[in-house]
């Protein structure tokens, strides 16, 4: 029940943003995670998608969906080596961006984002709310074309503990509204 009124507020949320809209755009963004302390999985390719909504002239809310296969680890205990698989991640959720991402120029922000997080391999599956927060930079590269760099931190919540990832990013978006 919980989820479900999560799932309620988010879509009116975006609904009331896109109604009151300042730009709606699009953007596909790809680059690569890292695992912070955690010693069973390495680093992946990481690849998503992203519709921003200008709510006004410095706040946007980015819905999202983000794919990332986490590399494989080989362990050896007691002098017998043995490979275990990385995580296959999928999330969808959204950030708020705080300051103006769009036009031409240079633009620097800070973001946050919550959203569901999914992460499985053999013998693990992981379905938990997670947390972003991070910083970007776009630059506009022709009226309604920009390109995003990101850095962030990615929490998914694990019972009492965490798993925690650093993210880097590179995409393009392009703005259906001004």
């Amino acid at each position: 029940m919980r989820k479900l009124g999560l799932a309620v507020a988010l879509v009116a949320l975006l609904a009331a943003g896109a109604a009151q809209a300042t730009g709606i755009g699009a953007g596909v963004y790809g680059g690569f995670s890292i695992p912070l302390l955690q010693e069973d999985v390495t680093s992946g390719s990481l690849y998503g998608l992203r519709a921003p909504i200008g709510v006004s002239s410095i706040v946007t809310i980015e819905p999202f969906y983000a794919s990332s296969a986490l590399g494989d680890v080989t362990e050896v205990m007691g002098g017998i080596s043995y490979t275990r698989s990385g995580f296959d991640q999928t999330a969808y959720g959204a950030n708020v961006l705080f300051g103006n991402i769009g036009g031409p120029g240079f633009h620097f922000y800070p973001y946050a984002g919550i959203g569901k997080f999914k992460l499985e391999r053999t013998g693990t599956d992981i379905n938990e709310m997670g947390y972003n927060f991070g910083l970007g930079f776009g630059i506009g590269v022709a009226p309604k074309i920009s390109l995003q760099v990101r850095g962030e931190l990615e929490m998914v919540k694990i019972e009492d503990a965490s798993r925690k990832f650093g993210n880097v990013t590179g995409g393009v978006s392009y703005s259906f509204m001004p």
